[in-house]
């Protein structure tokens, strides 16, 4: 199975073996600002297939799976090139209908270029995405919701095979409130014939971002953000720049940061509305807060109050921060039990927070958390994307140094962290391994 080649100007970040060494203890103090949001503006990259002409998407954040995006839809002969902040993306000249497999691998998200080129195209043939280490989640939701708008689908040789001469209207119920499905199919359905609803659909803000990005391109969607989704398909989109929302998790990591490590920090350039649950869970631990139009201040507590955490769909307690909270948690006054309500198997990262002294017990979708007084600095791994954010918050607390291994995975999601946080005070030193 052959790919387009294509030249365009946006580096690939190649997957290096660095390691952050982190000396523990270092209190964090000033500002730190929140980049855009990497769900965000994944999916928005993948409707750009849908109307050919330059589109330019503001504050995106320099990261790995930007990166990847980029070189999936350059292969796809999408011209993609960033300036600062600003990424510019040019379909007119798309034509491969193939996303390989060599970098389809590396992100669940590259699916989302298969509604789009099955939508302007009449065909696609993406190979089944990759992504984090952890889990089970599968695409049938993606699949189905296809092929009720009227697509042929197979799976051959790994690669999922799309075909329709238009899709059409339709109405569709996600067994499961999937943000990517909902996302996708959105995407899918702008170009259709008729009518699609999409029925207990995902409600992050993420969804109304992309709708808000999809209806700027002359889209004719409504709902998104709550669970009906009404998408009206139109005949053609045209062109159009937009500015892309602040990464709530990555805002949610540094308040949580502060929570542990601040004697005061301040978390700029957010939207507090959608850390919410993050917030309420913190004053319940004990930790001052103070919230501003798009910042929040926060003071550090040196042992907070063991409280029990259940993540859920939005606006419940996000699994993205799961393991950020249970970091913050293993120095609790008290036991706190944290029930993992989205995928029950994400505990990559407990055994690692172990070698750092917390004290963990996981059964089934279940982890208990027994605080301690004091963690300590130890060689440990990074798994996965969130798992590699709560061991730098745990190592920022932790007494003596940490050595955490495979940081690669963090450059996926966010931009910089070791510099943001080191100018807030930390002291977090790349080391290539």
């Amino acid at each position: 199975m052959s790919t387009a080649a294509t030249v365009f100007k946006v580096p690939r970040l190649e997957v290096v073996m660095d390691k952050f060494v982190i000396e523990g203890g270092r209190k964090l103090s000033g500002t730190l600002p929140v980049s855009g949001a990497k769900n965000a503006v994944l999916p928005m990259m993948a409707a750009t297939i849908l109307v050919p002409g330059r589109c330019v998407l503001h504050r995106v954040p320099v990261l790995r799976d930007v990166s990847t995006m980029a070189w999936v839809l350059g292969v796809l002969g999408v011209d993609v090139s960033q300036e600062g902040s600003d990424l510019h993306l040019d379909s007119t000249e798309c034509a491969s209908v193939q996303a390989p497999y060599e970098l389809v691998k590396t992100m669940r998200a590259s699916i989302y270029v298969l509604g789009p080129l099955l939508a302007r195209f009449g065909q696609a043939v993406v190979s089944l995405p990759g992504g984090c280490a952890w889990g089970p989640r599968p695409v049938n939701l993606h699949l189905s919701g296809l092929e009720a708008m009227g697509a042929k689908v197979t799976i051959e040789h790994g690669y999922i095979v799309a075909e329709a001469s238009k899709l059409k209207g339709a109405h569709i119920h996600l067994d499961i409130a999937s943000v990517g499905a909902t996302a996708h199919l959105m995407m899918a359905a702008c170009l259709a014939d008729g009518t699609t609803v999409i029925e207990n659909a995902a409600q992050e803000p993420e969804l109304p971002a992309l709708a808000a990005y999809l209806n700027a391109l002359g889209a004719r969607v409504e709902g998104a953000g709550t669970s009906r989704v009404v998408i009206q398909g139109v005949t053609s989109l045209r062109p159009a720049d937009h500015t892309v929302i602040p990464d709530r998790i990555e805002a949610g990591t540094f308040i949580i940061a502060g929570a542990m490590a601040a004697d005061e920090l301040t978390v700029t350039d957010l939207e507090p509305a959608h850390v919410t649950a993050l917030l309420d869970h913190l004053r319940r631990m004990g930790v001052a807060l103070e919230v501003g139009p798009t910042w929040v201040k926060v003071r550090g507590v040196e042992r907070p109050a063991a409280v029990d955490v259940h993540t859920d769909f939005y606006p419940g307690f996000p699994t993205d921060l799961q393991a950020q909270i249970m970091a913050m948690a293993t120095r609790a006054r008290g036991a706190t039990v944290i029930n993992e309500g989205i995928y029950h198997d994400r505990f990559t990262h407990v055994a690692e927070l172990v070698r750092l002294g917390a004290r963990v017990e996981v059964q089934d979708a279940m982890a208990r958390v027994e605080g301690v007084e004091r963690l300590s600095g130890a060689q440990v791994m990074a798994s996965d994307l969130r798992a590699s954010a709560a061991l730098i918050l745990a190592a920022l607390v932790a007494q003596g140094q940490t050595v955490i291994g495979r940081v690669y995975h963090i450059d996926r999601g966010y931009e910089s962290i070791e510099k943001k946080l080191n100018a807030a005070g930390a002291q977090i030193t790349r080391v290539r391994e």
